[in-house]
């Protein structure tokens, strides 16, 4: 399995992986269009120079023993909000009380806000069920945080993933159904899509600006808030593995957790090193993580290795993979943190 930057070819693959994600990957709407577009911004942000507010990089995982099938995606924005309005709800508290009549009531809040503006973003993962194995998921998520230390420059510090909220199988949010449809009168599903394809002035013209009580919702809706969807829990492990925490914030609409990272914090950028790749055909040990390094065709693909004072054993087939020459040097960080 490899992990490469997206090509135009990839279009096809691309609008077939959206129509099996399902209602709640807002990046990945099923739009030609808005994904030809996001395939183009990922191609210009890697020509062009460093600047987070124009950075869009996405990724696919690519099985090499199916005839370069495209099996997942991810992806990294350098900052979100910079052309378009960047919204969730931060959770907090109002306490009201009285003394005369011995009342001290604390009720939960939402709060409109834009504070994670200006944030790298974690987005797009998804991965075909039938590939839900054999680290693949690991693979995917994970090789996004190579990149992002070896061209740091190019994203904000700040990093942000939103994570999928609770909806059931026919796509119905309980947190929409109690707020939500409230103000906008369409599906969950409609309001997840004109989000995606970039259709968010209406958030702004719709939405109500003062605080809301959760009180005044359901309680299946209270119960959801912070909460991510059930296929979603292998992703939040993960990323909690490697630094991120939840600060309070969630999505408007199906109320799922943000959680957030500082880049230097992040355990794979953190401790990751730039070693020499040394041909070996008998390596053996932890899985790592390899990446070539290379902005233009950047590739990652996993290695059982540990490495030596002469460098990083690695298999002629993972070099290979790799794109790059015996000698060459590779950045790399073992998949899990050592336990």
């Amino acid at each position: 399995m490899l992990v490469r930057s997206i090509r135009r070819e990839d279009l096809a693959a691309l609008m077939q992986l959206a129509r099996s994600t399902g209602v709640g990957v807002t990046t990945l709407p099923v739009n030609e269009e808005r994904l030809t577009r996001r395939i183009d911004s990922s191609l210009q942000a890697i020509a062009g120079e460093p600047d987070p507010a124009e950075s869009s990089f996405v990724f696919v995982l690519e099985d090499d023993t199916a005839q370069g099938h495209v099996a997942g995606i991810c992806g990294i924005e350098g900052a979100v909000g910079g052309n378009e309005p960047w919204y969730n709800y931060r959770v907090g508290l109002s306490v009201h009380s009285s003394r005369e009549i011995g009342v001290y009531r604390k009720l939960d809040t939402l709060f409109l806000t834009n504070d994670l503006t200006g944030a790298a973003e974690l987005c797009s993962l998804f991965l075909q069920s039938e590939y839900r194995r054999d680290n693949n998921g690991s693979l995917l998520s994970k090789s996004r945080f190579l990149f992002m230390a070896e061209f740091p420059e190019r994203f904000n510090p700040r990093v942000i993933a939103e994570m999928r909220g609770v909806s059931d199988e026919g796509g119905r949010s309980p947190f929409w159904e109690s707020l939500g449809r409230h103000f906008f009168k369409m599906d969950f599903s409609e309001a997840d899509y004109l989000t995606g394809i970039g259709q968010k002035s209406f958030i702004a013209e719709l939405m109500p600006q003062h605080p809301v009580y959760t009180a005044f919702l359901s309680e299946e809706a209270r119960a959801v808030i912070g909460k991510v969807h059930d296929n979603t829990r292998p992703a939040l492990a993960m990323l909690e593995g490697e630094g991120f925490r939840y600060n309070g914030y969630v999505d408007i609409f199906d109320a799922g957790p943000t959680i957030e990272s500082a880049l230097g914090d992040i355990r794979a950028v953190r401790d990751s090193q730039i070693l020499t790749a040394k041909p070996d055909d008998e390596t053996r040990g932890r899985n790592w993580l390899i990446s070539n390094r290379q902005l233009g065709d950047f590739r990652v693909c996993l290695a059982q290795t540990e490495p030596t004072p002469a460098g990083l054993p690695l298999t002629r087939e993972v070099i290979a993979r790799l794109g790059i020459e015996p000698g060459a040097s590779v950045r790399a960080v073992p998949l899990s943190a050592k336990l």
